[in-house]
């Protein structure tokens, strides 16, 4: 949460700026970013936007699957599958912990002041992931009859 000032002819005008990160704990998880005259109005923005932009992890045996990078305006993330725990610092810990990975190594490999942007290079690292579907079996498949005119 910010107070931001905007300076106009008349003085200086107010306003708040909020940054959520919402997620469900178990496999989504998303950021929000909402400015508003007072603070509720910015945090209920933030909220609504969080929920907007969630996506969903493809978790597996409670870390990623493998090692991914990002880049977010000045923000560089690399994001490991680990063993035991979190091990990551700032806006990358709570972006893993609210998405409910249970096990990941998360580096700062170009670092930026703006938390708003760490925490967005880690959603689109985490973004990048995909994990490949069971390979369907042709034996086991049925095939369909010809249909008879």
């Amino acid at each position: 949460m910010a107070r931001v000032t905007r300076v106009t002819k008349g003085g200086k005008r107010f306003s708040f700026r909020t940054t959520i990160v919402a997620g469900d704990g178990k496999s989504r998880v998303g950021v929000g970013i909402g400015k508003g005259v007072d603070v509720a109005q910015s945090m209920q923005k933030a909220f609504n936007r969080a929920k907007k932009n969630l996506i969903t992890i493809p978790i597996v045996k409670g870390t990623i699957a493998y090692q991914v990078e990002s880049k977010y305006h000045s923000a560089v993330v690399l994001l490991k599958p680990a063993i035991g725990g979190v091990k990551a610092g700032g806006a990358v810990r709570v972006v893993a912990k609210l998405g409910g990975i249970k096990a990941l190594t998360g580096k700062l490999i170009k670092r930026t002041n703006s938390k708003i942007n760490t925490a967005m290079a880690t959603i689109e690292a985490l973004k990048k992931l995909r994990v490949k579907s069971k390979a369907r079996n042709p034996k086991s498949e049925t095939k369909p009859e010809n249909p008879k005119f």
